[in-house]
């Protein structure tokens, strides 16, 4: 039989498969974090005809004669570029600008994407549209352990941010130097025992022929007192601080200057309990927590592994990839950290399919089938005429 028939057969095989290829290029054009694949193709052994022949004295040397015997794809080669970002708004809405891949558990099955379209389900955890649940490091009393074992990244909805109490408070403003000898000036402020309830801390600013003296009481039976005195300038020059139980009270931002009464104790540092109220994801993949007293904790950290060989990676689908011996093994860290991207939430990466390029793959790929196509048909005429020769 003759090998151009087998060499149009091979290519009509090869180039069915780069439409396979572009085909599923273009019907993902719109996949969250999907990656474009691109055909290879390659020629496959060919037949020797003549050897090569060395000069020798009188006479030239001789190149091989060879015949190929058609083509075959070489491999599917996987592109990894940026795709396009897409605004959404949606907190937990995650892109990975850079290197790196999400990693997700489903079972005891280890899939990483780079599709960050995010939801918290009914216990908590982040997790895929088709339910893999992402890894990331936990978080103990808002500090995350990076080098911890990863576990699920969950958000704890019925956390509480522990009471502080308060151990410093403030005073800032002004005490009039013109007031006179004897009146008083009472300021107050709202602190927190360790188990968050409140109390009044009153100060009594009495003037004097010197200055003023101070009376303090915290609400809970400790009392202290002293004397505050202000230099020409309107400076502080004595009497900065005040311990009053556990509560150092730092008056060095008062000054003293007439006709001005500002004073106030205008910050402390201590706060109730709080339930969580919402949460936000940070560019260093820190999924931080609000609470209801106005503080803000850590309650987990998202992680991002990294491959030698990105291309190397087998895909799972449902835009997933599972390592291979070729991809090299995952070396996971964080969003931000050498050779890994950052994380941008409320955006989600577009696939990275090129329309232009890939419908003039589709024409290539057309025009190829049918010039193999031809090779074939004109095989058969050959053979057609073979087998007319006897009649």
């Amino acid at each position: 039989m003759l090998r151009s028939l087998y060499s149009g057969i091979s290519g009509l095989r090869s180039h069915q498969e780069m439409l396979d290829v572009t085909g599923n290029n273009i019907a993902n054009v719109n996949t969250v974090g999907f990656k474009s694949s691109t055909t290879v193709f390659q020629d496959t052994l060919s037949q020797m005809t003549q050897g090569a022949g060395g000069p020798q004295t009188g006479i030239g040397g001789t190149n091989p004669a060879q015949i190929g015997l058609g083509v075959q794809v070489a491999g599917v080669s996987t592109n990894f570029a940026q795709g396009s970002a897409q605004a959404t708004g949606k907190a937990t809405d995650l892109m990975i600008s850079g290197d790196g891949f999400f990693v997700t558990r489903l079972g005891n099955d280890t899939v990483y994407s780079r599709a960050g379209a995010f939801d918290f389900d009914a216990d908590g955890r982040l997790v895929t549209a088709d339910g893999k649940i992402v890894q990331g490091y936990s978080a103990t009393d808002g500090v995350v352990d990076d080098g911890g074992q990863m576990s699920d990244i969950t958000l704890p909805l019925q956390a509480a941010a522990p009471a502080t109490a308060t151990s410093t408070a403030g005073v800032t403003g002004n005490l009039p130097s013109d007031t006179k000898t004897g009146d008083v000036l009472n300021r107050d402020a709202t602190v927190y025992d360790q188990s968050g309830t409140k109390h009044t801390l009153s100060l009594a600013y009495t003037k004097t022929a010197t200055g003023w003296s101070v009376a303090a009481s915290n609400g809970q039976g400790a009392s202290a007192t002293g004397t505050v005195t202000f230099g020409a300038d309107g400076k502080i020059t004595r009497g900065a601080t005040l311990q009053v139980g556990g509560v150092a009270v730092d008056m060095t931002q008062l000054t003293g200057f007439a006709a001005l009464n500002t004073a106030s104790i205008s910050s402390q540092n201590g706060h109730e309990a709080g339930s969580l109220k919402s949460y936000s994801i940070a560019k260093d993949g820190t999924v931080m927590g609000t609470f209801s007293n106005g503080t803000s904790l850590a309650v987990g950290r998202i992680a991002l592994a990294t491959f030698a060989n990105p291309a190397g990676l087998e895909k799972t689908g449902a835009s997933g990839y599972r390592a291979t011996a070729n991809s090299g093994a995952a070396t996971v860290g964080v969003p931000g950290s050498a050779g890994v991207g950052s994380l941008a939430a409320g955006t989600l990466e577009m696939s990275n399919v090129d329309l232009s390029q890939e419908f003039t793959n589709l024409i290539v790929a057309q025009r190829g089938f049918q010039a193999n196509a031809r090779i074939i048909t004109t095989s058969d005429e050959v053979l057609q005429e073979l087998t007319n020769l006897k009649r």
